[in-house]
């Protein structure tokens, strides 16, 4: 799967539980489509003790949100924009749609 946002990236969630809410890429997985968003579809998770006289307890985990239900937000014009390219050169840049700034 070709995706075409990065990590580091900051995104807004269009659809689920999150949406309209912005976060930051912390990981990206190409093979499944999917990323992981900072501070977002987070869920709980029971711990067990690991030693004698400690107390279990409730984590709340990130889990992987899939690809087409994030857009990314352009740095220069603050709007949710699609991705193109530009080359230049040697090199290939990702371009917004909607400004025509590299990204």
């Amino acid at each position: 799967m070709n995706m075409k946002i990065k990590k580091g990236d900051n995104v807004k969630i269009i659809t689920g539980k999150d949406k309209g809410k912005n976060g930051k890429i912390l990981a990206v997985f190409p093979v499944k489509g999917r990323i992981l968003v900072e501070g977002l579809n987070l869920y709980k998770k029971h711990v067990r003790p690991k030693h004698t006289g400690e107390k279990g307890q409730t984590v709340m985990i990130p889990r992987s949100i899939d690809v087409s239900n994030v857009g990314l937000i352009c740095p220069s014009c603050n709007k949710i924009t699609r991705i193109g390219h530009r080359i230049e050169g040697e090199k290939k840049l990702r371009v917004c749609k909607k400004c025509g700034a590299t990204i």
